[in-house]
């Protein structure tokens, strides 16, 4: 069995040099070439490289020290290149763009727009490829998080209900409406905190961290935003909360709590016209 790991990244040695690049040992896949483009400067036989071993167009394993946006084994959001008869093909970062069957499409993929996909090795074909129907690649296993974990996301599918999105590059997690208080896209990396994991395993999670930690985090930010304008801010109970989060990045939950905190630590006074510094 091959010890190349196909569409990650391998540490291998230069065994020789060649006017168009540097041969890597690949033990029983043979010799690998480095084109000559993607070599270290002061690059020797007998030097480790950390590179990324994928398939050229002739379908030869081929080296690189170009950084994908993706390896096989994760989920990416990415932008399609272009369109043929037999399915999209995505930019990845490197020079030969990355498939996508008509088949592991939810709907035919149009050049130019960005979509979540998982990269694996397709078993017929030894390539590598993705597949939009993410369903099909995230755990199954029931996850074992705490509230208020900090956890990684990716933001992959609007609802109804809110954002799916898939936590550690493993589960499926959900982003309810009612508890977003910033913009959100398709594709966008989050850190995000566990809410609860369910009995069925799903995962709820928060963009906040929830509890007396994020209040006292807070009180400090604004107490300080209130110092740098001159001890005042007409921001108040009253306040829309949108102006709320655009100004701080804060629910106005967050915002009341850190200003009763503030009061009764005697920092701040309460005005008709907004806070003042005590």
């Amino acid at each position: 069995m091959s010890h190349i790991k196909l569409g990650k990244y391998n540490q291998l040695e230069v065994v020789k040099e060649v006017d168009f690049g540097v041969y890597l040992n690949g033990d029983e896949d043979g010799e690998i070439l480095l084109p000559k483009r993607y070599v270290p400067e002061g690059t020797k036989p007998g030097d480790i490289l950390n590179v990324f071993i994928y398939l050229d167009m002739e379908e030869r394993l081929v080296a690189t020290t170009l950084q994908p946006y993706v390896q096989v084994g994760e989920f990416a959001c990415l932008e399609v290149a272009w369109v043929n008869q037999f399915g999209a093909f995505l930019n990845w970062g490197l020079m030969k763009d990355l498939f996508v069957p008509f088949r592991e499409q939810k709907m035919k993929m149009q050049k130019g727009k960005r979509y979540v996909v998982y990269v694996h090795l397709d078993e017929e074909s030894y390539r590598i490829v993705a597949s939009a129907k993410i369903e099909h690649f995230l755990s199954t296993e029931k996850p074992d998080y705490q509230p208020g974990q900090e956890v990684e996301v990716l933001v992959w599918q609007r609802t109804e209900l809110g954002y799916k999105v898939i936590v550690e590059n493993k589960f499926s997690g959900m982003l309810y409406h009612n508890e977003i208080f910033q913009p959100l896209e398709v594709g966008m990396r989050l850190t995000a905190f566990i809410k609860q994991v369910r009995p069925d395993g799903k995962i709820d999670l928060v963009l906040q961290k929830a509890g007396a930690r994020k209040v006292d985090d807070f009180s400090e930010v604004l107490w300080q935003y209130i110092k740098d304008n001159d001890g005042f801010t007409p921001l108040n109970d009253k306040t829309d909360a949108e102006v709320i989060y655009h100004t701080f990045g804060v629910s106005k939950k967050t915002f009341k709590k850190a200003v009763g905190d503030l009061y009764k630590k005697r920092r701040i006074v309460l005005k008709g016209d907004g806070i003042h510094l005590a």
